[in-house]
């Protein structure tokens, strides 16, 4: 009993480590926003901004509005500080600003965020800015370029779909592996796909027509959910040949506390530190919230390298069960021989303790001529 709860208290451990190494500290890295305007002042406010910041932020100057508002939708930046007066808020698509102010310039201080990007991000962002705005001496006013659904309005709804599916997901792991452990591989890895199939399926009730997380685009997310969900299982199957017991450990390693933690759902890499922001560029949870985020808020830009993750991740876990196969195969060989080989050895130990009958004596043999001695010699 001592031994089995050694699986819990690593959980414990890694959970603690998980969580806490990821969420505990939450501060900008590197995080990129522009100050709009090609004026001189501009470009002095963008540099003043850098300088305080010592390396949180990323600052840059873009020229127009429009061009900051492309750049949020493309999640290039986080944030576009647009300081009173500039004259530089007119391009493409801002013919309304420049008739709203009369003569292309900001009436009040405008903060351009994208809250479907991160809604902390966006938090963030906004705390740096207000206070620019009141040394300016007016509110800050604040757009949201891409907002989230009216039944999501943090965004975060996706990261807890994402929970939802790949607990269904890892749980069905250890099923699969201890109850179907007698079953042959390949039928393990149909049913692994048949359970990610049911799943993504629960996922996709979730997100529409139960919760409305999203408002459209519900096929596209049920194919990354399969995806995702397809992944997860057919490594777990895979793995649980050579870890057994130690497997739902394993996957809870792999796909919650790496996963969750650089999902980038509740914080962006940009604000976490070096080692979740890395996992985020390729970990299958970030692939599923980033393509989700992409499909129904952002018309689909980037969408094709979250694809490409998750697709990644399915063929590992192909090829996990390919390898578990081959070593299963092995494993039965080996344990065929060496039942042969027992057998052999048994058979062996038997025959040399049981002693042969004595041969049965032969009519006319040399027995037979002292039988008969012996008979003349009593008068027989």
């Amino acid at each position: 009993m001592l031994t089995h709860l050694v699986t819990p208290l690593l959980m414990c451990i890694g959970m603690g480590l998980a969580y806490l190494g990821a969420f505990a500290h939450p501060a900008p890295h590197h995080l990129p926003v522009a100050v709009v305007g090609s004026s001189r002042s501009a470009q002095l406010l963008a540099q003043s901004i850098n300088d305080k910041a010592g390396g949180d932020l990323e600052v840059r100057t873009v020229a127009h509005r429009s061009t900051a508002v492309d750049q949020l939708n493309h999640q290039d930046i986080f944030g576009a500080y647009v300081p009173k007066g500039d004259g530089s808020v007119k391009g493409r698509g801002d013919v309304g600003d420049a008739r709203a102010t009369g003569a292309g310039r900001a009436a009040t201080p405008e903060l351009l965020v994208a809250t479907a990007a991160s809604d902390t991000s966006a938090s963030v962002v906004q705390k740096i800015f207000t206070p620019l705005a009141a040394q300016q001496g007016a509110p800050l006013k604040v757009t949201d370029v891409a907002p989230t659904a009216d039944d999501d309005p943090t965004g975060q709804g996706i990261f807890f779909l994402l929970v939802a599916i790949s607990i269904g997901s890892y749980a069905s792991v250890a099923v699969i592996g201890g109850a179907g452990a007698v079953l042959p591989i390949r039928l393990r890895a149909a049913l692994a796909v048949g359970t990610s199939f049911v799943v993504s399926l629960i996922g996709t009730a979730f997100a529409g027509p139960v919760f409305h997380l999203v408002d459209h685009g519900l096929w596209g997310l049920w194919g990354m959910a399969w995806l995702y969900s397809a992944g997860i299982l057919l490594i777990g199957t895979g793995l649980h040949t050579f870890l057994n017991r130690w497997t739902t450990l394993g996957v809870m390693a792999l796909f919650v506390m790496l996963n969750f933690t650089s999902s980038g759902g509740i914080f962006r890499p940009e604000m976490q530190n070096g080692f979740f922001a890395a996992l985020h560029s390729f970990w299958n949870g970030a692939g599923f919230v980033e393509g989700v985020r992409s499909h129904v808020y952002f018309d689909g830009y980037g969408l094709s390298g979250h694809l490409w993750t998750l697709a990644l991740w399915l063929v590992v876990g192909v090829l996990m069960v390919g390898v578990a196969a081959l070593a299963e195969r092995r494993r039965r060989s080996a344990e065929a021989e060496a039942a042969a080989n027992a057998a052999a050895v048994a058979a062996a130990a038997v025959a040399a303790t049981v002693p042969e009958p004595a041969p049965k004596p032969v009519r006319g043999s040399v027995d037979d001529g002292v039988e008969e001695e012996l008979e003349e010699a009593v008068g027989v």
